[in-house]
């Protein structure tokens, strides 16, 4: 028989339902596990800005005692007002290959979110689209990263069982780093700094990308993505929160912004060396030991490249000015002895987006899916 409890967010239920996730997925190579500490951050409302608009609720499964699955509900009210929809999301779910566990699970999120008067249930989904999102429903012998779901090949088969649809779909990519920059975009680059006046900065000091551009760098990710699916604006409590918790963690060589003629911020590139094999072997944790592998995950050597973030803004788009991240981008890939990039998950529909890999040696090697069921 199972058994479903909707936990509080204390310190102790957190723990066991961050912890299940570790232990469902131990000794798989191909899960790379959430840094746990960030984790409790955003499933704490005290402490994640994100529940000033949010509301959420936290299940367990359990049988003979034993946890065998967890899923948590979240209503962006922000998202629905701006979309005039009544959804509620599901995410943070992992259950064991029972259908009897996934159907107390999503009954539970169900009933919860239909007495709140939503009358649709998509995911997974996050809080804002800072946080994981989309089922891996391709690629799962694939290497996931930090940014990423992984979950088991049985994960989608539940879902459609249980009546879920497709909502949409992301896909990633696996780029080779060429030993040069492309030539077809060397000579676009020099002719968007020619037209547009725009350039690139870098810098030394984490402080001062702090003060000059990272509230600019936060309004820009909110005009570039106002647009796509489910995004939820960052309110200014949030992208305080957020300089605060990530920008200072950052490689600045792998920084790239694009300012124009006035110094405005109207392109950025976020990228860094892949921490999945450095959170594998903390297993999430920061303390006792597993910022040594962090840190060194961070410092050491690394043959592969995460894309987290790259935007530009609306008025540039499809102007070329992309190619100036390409240009500042690739040599220092290359000089640091990076191999591959992954460009992380992009709308399947999104082709603007997608049209800025032809120029490189690239596989599609993963897709996932945010899945939705009429209440």
């Amino acid at each position: 028989m199972i058994e479903i409890k909707e936990i509080k967010p204390t310190k102790q239920n957190l723990k066991e339902f961050t912890q299940f996730q570790i232990d469902l997925y131990d000794g798989n190579p191909y899960y790379v596990p959430p840094l746990l500490m960030d984790e409790f951050e955003t499933l704490t409302p005290s402490r994640n800005p994100a529940s000033d608009f949010c509301e959420q609720a936290l299940f367990m499964a359990f049988r003979d005692g034993k946890p065998v699955g967890r899923i948590a509900g979240i209503i962006n009210q922000q998202v629905n007002r701006a979309s005039n929809s009544s959804d509620a999301r599901f995410g943070f779910v992992d259950f064991i290959d029972d259908y009897e566990v996934s159907e107390a699970l999503f009954d539970a999120v169900s009933k919860w979110a239909k007495g709140k008067g939503m009358k649709k249930l998509i995911g997974p989904l996050g809080f804002t689209d800072l946080d994981h999102e989309g089922m891996l429903v391709e690629g799962f012998n694939e290497l996931s990263t930090m940014a990423t779901i992984y979950n088991y090949p049985y994960y989608p088969v539940h879902m459609e069982r249980l009546g879920f649809k497709k909502e949409s779909d992301w896909v990633e990519f696996l780029m080779e780093v060429p030993d040069k920059v492309p030539e077809r975009y060397n000579k676009i680059a020099n002719i968007v700094k020619e037209k547009f006046g725009l350039r690139v900065l870098k810098y030394t000091s984490r402080k001062r990308v702090k003060k000059e551009y990272g509230h600019a760098l936060f309004h820009l990710i909110n005009e570039a993505y106002k647009d796509l699916y489910q995004y939820s604006q960052l309110s200014e409590r949030q992208i305080e929160y957020y300089i605060d918790q990530y920008l200072g963690l950052l490689n600045l060589d792998l920084l790239t912004l694009i300012v124009d003629k006035k110094d405005k911020l109207v392109g950025v590139g976020i990228s860094m060396p892949s921490m999945s094999r450095a959170l594998q072997k903390s297993k999430g944790r920061f303390f006792p030991f597993g910022w040594y592998h962090l840190l060194k995950g961070l410092k050491g050597k690394n043959d592969r490249v995460d894309l987290l973030l790259v935007a530009v803004h609306p008025d540039y788009q499809n102007k070329g000015a992309n190619a100036l991240l390409f240009q500042d981008l690739v040599p220092r890939y290359y000089a640091n002895g990076i191999k591959y990039a992954e460009s992380n998950p992009e709308m399947e529909t999104n082709s603007k987006v997608q049209s800025q890999w032809e120029y490189f040696n690239t596989r599609q090697h993963r897709r996932r899916r945010s899945f939705s069921k009429k209440l």
